[in-house]
């Protein structure tokens, strides 16, 4: 059965805000929204807009009246019924008022004429206080609507309503338009975060388990709720494929690891017993065959020494020796003991920077956390290759950078350097250039510099140094000392 880790890694709010069930969420809110405003939007208009209507077909219905009384009884009976109908509402709904051409008021309960121009129908909407009791109600105005009309001998009539109810009305829908769409838009987002969060923090847990797995922890597995959804029916999935992977992967470094111990242990006795044999007097024919004969053994325990040390290496078992470096003086060791190689073929071997002196630390590149042998020999396999492949009289320069929070170590050759389309090939184990296999060398040094640089959780990268080749082992910030962790990038 798969491991179950209790436990699930703290999300955080961009994580949140960035996933694809938040944006989903967002969406949902963003349609609930429209609907809450589409459905108060009609609860608006058919309840204000309905009153509205009603005040109108008052107001109609009123100078139908009227109209009806001038036309019968002429301007005096007109002026009467105002007079009648101002008296019996001075504070009423109803706004009358008669005024004459220059619009000054001769009956009715409004004390001047409104200063606000009609539409085309003669519609105007305007504020008003009650004339009777406008020292009781100084400075408290509402709203009203009314018709204007002129008559015979140039008179101006305004009939109307007051609309005060009706505005209140229509403000109380707005706010609760306002306040049910931001109830809405706010329990939606609160509904979509709380999901997305949780949704969001079983992904990490599977990146989380991920990022364990390329750094070569294989026993590593995804942690379960026994929820039974779709989510932990994933995880549970994933974790039998992982062990169905690590059981197979375990077999292949078994069988390949004890391929190695087992054959590495006869050749390092043939590799005795022929120096030895060299050591007799047997002719120069035959001590030249048996020399051969040893430079093959030697080849052979190289590459089986190497690929039990790449076992070694993506075990992870080395992170118990990491330790401060200073990348500056590693580099300048490999380049000691690489210079005589170099010097042989006239090549030109640079460090930068400069050797610090004793004690004191380089400024502007900083310190790193890892294993100095295991870098060590990193470093020494690209300085090895760019010595053999880079033409006489070329350089080779060794450099150490402060990026993005860490340190890049970078080696540069002059030389022929590698195509493009081969430069994650060539990371691949017995995997050469020279298709012929003619020149020396087993195709395993840049695997073991790619294992080196998981471990370290650094990123490593060819690139075309025009002309030759660039490698860069970058560090991630979480590699750098003082940081109390190992980093979770990978090659």
């Amino acid at each position: 059965m798969p491991k179950r880790r209790v436990g699930w890694p703290l999300t955080r709010p961009r994580e949140v805000l960035a996933s694809f069930t938040f944006r989903l969420a967002l969406l949902y809110a963003v349609l609930l929204a429209g609907s809450v405003v589409a459905l108060l939007g009609f609860i608006y208009w058919s309840t204000a807009g309905y009153m509205a209507r009603q005040t109108d077909a008052t107001i109609e219905a009123e100078i139908q009246g009227l109209a009806e009384q001038y036309r019968r009884r002429g301007l005096s009976g007109l002026t009467t019924l105002l007079a009648q109908r101002s008296a019996q509402r001075p504070t009423g709904a109803g706004v009358y008022l008669l005024a004459d051409t220059e619009y000054r008021p001769l009956v009715g309960n409004i004390d001047a004429w409104p200063d606000v121009e009609p539409d085309r129908d003669g519609w105007i909407d305007f504020r008003l206080r009650d004339a009777l009791d406008a020292g009781a109600a100084l400075g408290e105005e509402h709203a009203a609507r009314g018709k204007v009309f002129r008559l015979r001998g140039g008179l101006h009539l305004l009939v109307g309503r007051d609309v005060r109810e009706l505005t209140a009305i229509r403000g109380l829908i707005r706010d609760a338009l306002g306040w049910g769409l931001a109830m809405t838009v706010a329990l939606a987002l609160a509904g979509g975060w709380l999901m997305s969060a949780g949704v969001v923090r079983r992904i990490e847990a599977v990146n989380q388990v991920g990022r364990e797995i390329m750094e070569g922890d294989l026993s590593r597995r995804i942690p379960t709720d026994d929820s039974g959804d779709e989510l932990d029916q994933l995880a549970v999935n994933l974790n039998r494929m992982l062990a169905r992977i690590e059981t197979l992967m375990t077999s292949v470094r078994q069988v390949s690891d004890n391929i190695a111990h087992d054959l590495r242990t006869p050749l390092s006795r043939l590799h005795t017993k022929l120096s030895q044999l060299r050591d007799t007097d047997l002719g120069p024919e035959a001590a030249e065959g048996i020399d051969e004969a040893i430079t093959d053994a030697e080849e052979l325990l190289g590459a089986f020494n190497a690929l039990l040390r790449i076992a070694r290496v993506e075990s992870g078992s080395r992170r118990a020796a990491f330790a401060d470096l200073d990348p500056v003086v590693l580099l300048h060791d490999v380049a000691e003991l690489y210079e005589p190689l170099a010097a042989d073929k006239e090549q030109q071997l640079r460090v930068s920077p400069a050797q610090p002196q004793a004690g004191a630390g380089e400024p502007g590149v900083g310190r790193i956390h890892g294993d100095r042998d295991l870098l060590f020999q990193a470093l020494a396999n690209l300085l090895d290759n760019a010595i053999k492949y880079t033409p006489a009289g070329g350089h080779i320069q060794l450099t150490a950078a402060p990026a993005r929070g860490g340190v890049v170590l970078g080696v540069a050759d002059s030389g022929p350097g590698i195509p493009p389309e081969l430069r994650g090939k060539v990371l691949q184990r017995f995997y050469r250039v020279d298709a012929s296999r003619s020149a020396p060398g087993h195709g395993l040094g840049l695997s073991l510099v790619q294992a080196v640089a998981q471990l370290h959780g650094a990123r490593l990268r060819l690139e075309d140094a025009g002309p030759g080749l660039r490698v860069l082992l970058q560090l991630p910030a979480g590699a750098v000392a003082g940081n109390g962790r190992d980093g979770d990038g990978s090659a």
